[in-house]
C-alpha cells in the first residue's frame, strides 16, 4: 500500500507543477482556481509522501517521489506543447522510469 501512495504522491507532484504553471499565466480572478489545485496538491503530495516514508526508506521514496512527478511533468509539458518532445528527452525520462521500477525491485 505505502508504494501505491507514493506513486500517486508523485503524481500529485506533477499536478502541482502544472497548476503553479497555469497560475502563473493567468491573470486576475482566474488565477484562484489554479493556486487553490496548487496548494491542495502540494499538501497532499508532501503528505503521502510522509505516510509512504513510514515503511519505506527515505532515499528510495524521495526517489521515487520526485521521479514519478519529473516524468510525468514533462509529459504534461510535451502533451501541452510547452516543451518539445525531442528523441534525447524522451530517452532520458525513459531513463528516469526506469531507474523508479529499478527501485521497486531492489526495494
Amino acid at each position: 500500500m505505502s508504494w501505491l501512495i507514493l506513486i500517486l504522491s508523485g503524481a500529485l507532484e506533477a499536478v502541482w507543477a502544472a497548476a503553479l504553471h497555469r497560475a502563473s499565466r493567468a491573470s486576475g480572478r482566474r488565477r484562484l482556481a489554479p493556486a487553490a489545485m496548487f496548494l491542495v496538491a502540494v499538501a497532499a503530495s508532501t503528505g503521502g509522501l510522509a505516510v509512504a516514508m513510514q515503511s519505506i526508506p527515505t532515499g528510495t521514496a524521495y526517489a521515487v517521489w520526485v521521479g514519478v512527478g519529473v516524468v510525468l511533468t514533462s509529459a504534461y509539458a510535451m502533451a501541452a506543447k510547452v516543451e518539445r518532445p525531442t528523441t534525447a528527452r524522451l530517452l532520458l525520462l525513459s531513463g528516469i522510469a526506469a531507474c523508479v521500477v529499478g527501485l521497486k525491485v531492489v526495494a
